[in-house]
C-alpha cells in the first residue's frame, strides 16, 4: 500500500491544544468493526462496551521531562537538549538543536548551570551522545529543570514558563515506568474512578510497558509503506500481566488494548499459539494493512496525523475505509484530534 492512501484533510482548529476539563469527560467516538456503525460517547462510557472477564491493558510508561536548554560555551547561543534514552554506560542519546552545531568535546552548561553535558558523538540529523556531569542523577535533573515534551502540534512558548497542567495532563495516572519522550495517549483518558468501574463489571487493568520515543511523530517519508522502518522501543510485559492476558484469551474474552503504543506491545510479544511471552526487549513492529492481529480484540485510540504509522496501525484493525470515514465523521462533528483530543472506540 502507498503513505498516501492514508491521507485526510483536518481543519487546524481541531488540534486540541489543551486536554478536556476531565480527563474521562472527552468524546469517544465508537466504531462497530462488524457493521461501520458510529456512536458518540464519552469516555466514562466505556465499561458498557466491555464485557466481564474482558481485561483492558494499558502502558504505564511515564513521560521524563526530556527537554532542558543550555548554552555553549563562549558563544552563549543557546542549546536545546531532547534527551532520548540512556545508554548502559550511563551516557545519553539525545537531539540537539541550535543554530550552530556543537563540536564533540565542547561542554554545554545546562538549565540553572549545576550540570553540564559534553557532546561525545555527532551522528548527524540532529542526533548525538552526550555525557551528563551532574551532582544529581539525570532524571532528577529533568524532573527539577526540565520541560515536558509536548508534540510540536500542541503550541507552547519556549520562552515562557512550562504551564503546571501539562506536567500533569500530558501523564497517566498510572505512569510509573519513567523513561518515555511522549505520552500514550489514549491512557490519558484513565481516572481512578474510571478504572473501579471497569473493576466492578469485572474487566481487569492490566499494564504493560513501551516506552514510546520520538519516532511516534516522524512522518512516513517512503511512498511505499515497504520501504518504512520503524524506530525501536524499549518494553516490557510481566509475568503477571502476561497470564492475565493468556487466561482472558483462554477464557474466549478479549483483550483491550489501550492505545497505539499497548498494540506494538502486545503484537511484538504474541507467539503463533496466540499467547502473550512475557518478558522484555524492542519493538521495531510496523503494522499496518494487511496484518493479522494475533492477540488484541478491541481498541481505544485517539485521532491520529494524516499518513502516520499510527493512522495505518488503526486501519489494519478496523479497515481502510471505516476508518478514514470515521476521521471524515469525526471531523464534521468536530471532535478534537491528537494528544490531547478525543478518543475512538473500536469494537
Amino acid at each position: 500500500m502507498k503513505t498516501s492512501d492514508f491521507d485526510y484533510v483536518l481543519p487546524p482548529e481541531l488540534i486540541a491544544q489543551a486536554p478536556a476539563p476531565e480527563r474521562d469527560g472527552a468524546r469517544m467516538l465508537v466504531l462497530h468493526r462488524a457493521t461501520r456503525r458510529i456512536e458518540h460517547r464519552i469516555v466514562r462510557d466505556l465499561p458498557e462496551y466491555l464485557d466481564p472477564g474482558d481485561v483492558a491493558v494499558v502502558n504505564n510508561t511515564r513521560v521524563i521531562p526530556a527537554r532542558l536548554y543550555g548554552h555553549k560555551e563562549g558563544s552563549g547561543g543557546r542549546v536545546e537538549v531532547f534527551f532520548l534514552e540512556e545508554r548502559p554506560d550511563g551516557t545519553w542519546d539525545v537531539l540537539l538543536r541550535s543554530r550552530r552545531r556543537p563540536k564533540p568535546g565542547q561542554r554545554i552548561p545546562l538549565g540553572s548551570g549545576r550540570a553540564s553535558a559534553v557532546l561525545l558523538e555527532d551522528s548527524g540529523g540532529g542526533a548525538a551522545r552526550i555525557r551528563v556531569e551532574s551532582d544529581v542523577p539525570v532524571l532528577e535533573l529533568l524532573e527539577a529543570e526540565g520541560r515536558t515534551p509536548l508534540p510540536p502540534y500542541i503550541r507552547r512558548p519556549a520562552a515562557e514558563p512550562e504551564p503546571a497542567a501539562d506536567r500533569e495532563r500530558y501523564q497517566t495516572v498510572f505512569a510509573r515506568r519513567p523513561g518515555a519522550v511522549a505520552a500514550p495517549t489514549a491512557g490519558l483518558h484513565f481516572t481512578p474512578a474510571l478504572i473501579a468501574a471497569l473493576k466492578r463489571n469485572g474487566v481487569a487493568t492490566v499494564e504493560v510497558t513501551l516506552h514510546v520515543g520520538p519516532g511516534t511523530f516522524r512522518p512516513v517519508t517512503a511512498e511505499d509503506l515497504a520501504d518504512h522502518r520503524m524506530d525501536s522501543e524499549r518494553y516490557e510485559i510481566s509475568s503477571d500481566a502476561a497470564w492475565s492476558i493468556n487466561m482472558a484469551r483462554r477464557m474466549g474474552s478479549r483483550v483491550v488494548a489501550v492505545g497505539t503504543t499497548t498494540v506494538r506491545t502486545l503484537e511484538t510479544a504474541v507467539r503463533s499459539d496466540g499467547t502473550v511471552a512475557g518478558g522484555g526487549g524492542r519493538s521495531e513492529i510496523f503494522i499496518h494493512p494487511p496484518y493479522e492481529f494475533g492477540c488484541v480484540g478491541a481498541l481505544l485510540t485517539n485521532f491520529h496525523l494524516p499518513r502516520s504509522t499510527l493512522l495505518m496501525l488503526v486501519s489494519a484493525f478496523a479497515g481502510r475505509e471505516a476508518v478514514l470515514e470515521a476521521y471524515a465523521t469525526a471531523v464534521r462533528e468536530k471532535y478534537r484530534f491528537y494528544s490531547y483530543g478525543d478518543c475512538m472506540l473500536i469494537v
